[in-house]
């Protein structure tokens, strides 16, 4: 197991976490003020957000299954 890469992962996976909670609150704060001149800047702010806790979330279990099972070696059969 790599510790280094392990805590790595762990960062991400509680990056993942914030995004998960910020971003659809963003989202529906810009869908509940609608006639808001800054709604479509909002919106795309939340969107955003919720983009990078997809990549996080890969991201971040990716590393950790690499922490804990070690890198994939390539062979050539």
């Amino acid at each position: 197991m790599n510790k280094a890469l392990l805590i790595k992962g762990l960062q991400r996976i509680s990056i993942f976490i914030l995004c998960c909670f910020v971003g659809p609150f963003i989202v529906h704060q810009a869908f509940k003020n609608e006639g808001h001149p800054f709604y479509y800047p909002v919106l795309i702010v939340g969107l955003g957000i919720l983009a990078l806790a997809f990549y996080y979330g890969f991201l971040g279990i990716k590393t950790l299954v690499a922490a804990l099972l070690g890198e994939r070696k390539n062979r050539n059969l």
